[in-house]
């Protein structure tokens, strides 16, 4: 059986928006990708001379839970992926049980 033709090249997933405590609206992070970067022995300075794709550059710093307005002043964040951060809509952040501590 032949297998399809992918004809547009894939994209990684969009985290959604939150506004945090301080009112700043930033990507929902990932708790475990945050405490790997925290914890593992790499930090953002290896991790920026390392060969990745712009898209996976793009989706990090959104696990990471950059700000929107930061995010756009990235260097790999083109235009078409820039429009569609502005159409997501802010979501309120809710209070987790870690943020009660």
């Amino acid at each position: 059986m032949k297998m399809p033709t992918i004809r547009r090249k894939a994209t990684n997933p969009m985290q959604p928006l939150v506004t945090d405590p301080s009112g700043t609206i930033r990507f929902k992070p990932n708790k475990i990708v945050q405490y790997l970067l925290d914890r593992g022995p790499f930090d953002m300075n290896h991790l920026a001379i390392q060969d990745f794709s712009d898209d996976d550059r793009s989706q990090f710093a959104q696990l990471i839970g950059y700000s929107r307005s930061g995010f756009s002043e990235l260097s790999y964040v083109g235009d078409r992926i820039w429009e569609k951060v502005c159409e997501l809509p802010v979501h309120a952040k809710r209070r987790e049980a870690t943020d009660a501590v």
